[in-house]
């Protein structure tokens, strides 16, 4: 339980069924992130207050976050530095990983869980994997916002898919600024806004150790960016993972693009 409450434990549960490790073998030492959404958020007393570790409220979110990096290094046979894990740069998120709530009732959009077809009253974990790229900013400047959004995707690695971390105000403020008052149009955005000439994208070396060779081998999507690389590119920017998040009562919309892919939202209430 690593701290947690009894009354955590469904949570546990729910993330334990998803299958997916916190303690995946990569170089760059990848971590997890967890986001909880629905009723279960009241229930263990989190107000929903963004990602700061020393923020009160977030506290029943921080034992959750280091069991799920506990009972993922025991049931997967343990990660051993040199045998089993082969990180060589560390990752501090690999200890607690990072698991919040969304701030569901100051968010413009519909909550991550109902978008992935779950109900507003369900108690959902979701799971995203990546974590070791990550961007910021504060806000968005009347001229430049559009610019500024294109070196921030710039500035996380091209193989991960971009996962948007939204104070409310932000969110609001993308609305206000381009329109984008749902996360379809946003992420179409965002889509565009990363597109980077082909040639680029494939001298990534992260794209030549993970997507090239299955692009040889036939493999789809990635065969077709492969004949298209004489025009441009489309790296993984299909939109899961967009998240208006946190929010804490204050006048700053800070937000981050983290390189994050989004992997599954399992039931909370199953576990019950």
């Amino acid at each position: 339980m690593a701290g947690a409450r009894p009354e955590y434990f469904p949570l546990i549960l729910a993330i334990a069924a998803s299958q997916v490790s916190a303690r995946g073998s990569t170089s760059s030492s990848a971590s997890a992130m967890v986001v909880v959404n629905g009723p279960i958020r009241a229930e263990i007393g989190n107000e929903c207050r963004a990602l700061g570790r020393w923020v009160p409220t977030i506290t029943p979110m921080r034992p959750s976050g280091r069991a799920y990096g506990l009972l993922s290094q025991n049931l997967q046979g343990g990660s051993e530095p040199g045998v089993t894990f082969m990180g060589s740069q560390g990752n501090n998120y690999t200890y607690n990983n990072l698991t919040f709530a969304e701030n569901e009732e100051r968010s413009p959009f519909e909550p991550l869980h109902v978008q992935k077809g779950f109900k507003a009253t369900d108690s959902t974990v979701s799971i995203f994997y990546g974590c070791r790229s990550t961007t910021f900013c504060l806000g968005l400047r009347e001229k430049y916002w559009r610019e500024h959004v294109r070196d921030m995707l710039a500035g996380i690695d091209g193989h991960s898919s971009p996962c948007l971390l939204l104070d409310p105000i932000t969110a609001r403020q993308f609305i206000d600024r381009g329109g984008f008052d749902s996360k379809e149009k946003l992420i179409r955005f965002i889509h565009e806004s990363g597109e980077m000439p082909a040639g680029r994208y494939w001298d990534l070396q992260l794209v030549q150790n993970y997507v090239y060779p299955w692009a040889t081998f036939g493999q789809e999507p990635m065969a077709t960016w492969l004949k298209a690389r004489a025009r441009r590119a489309d790296p993984d920017l299909s939109g899961e993972g967009h998240q208006c998040g946190g929010g804490r009562r204050r006048g700053n919309g800070y937000w981050r693009i983290m390189g994050a892919k989004y992997r599954k939202t399992v039931s909370v209430d199953a576990w019950r």
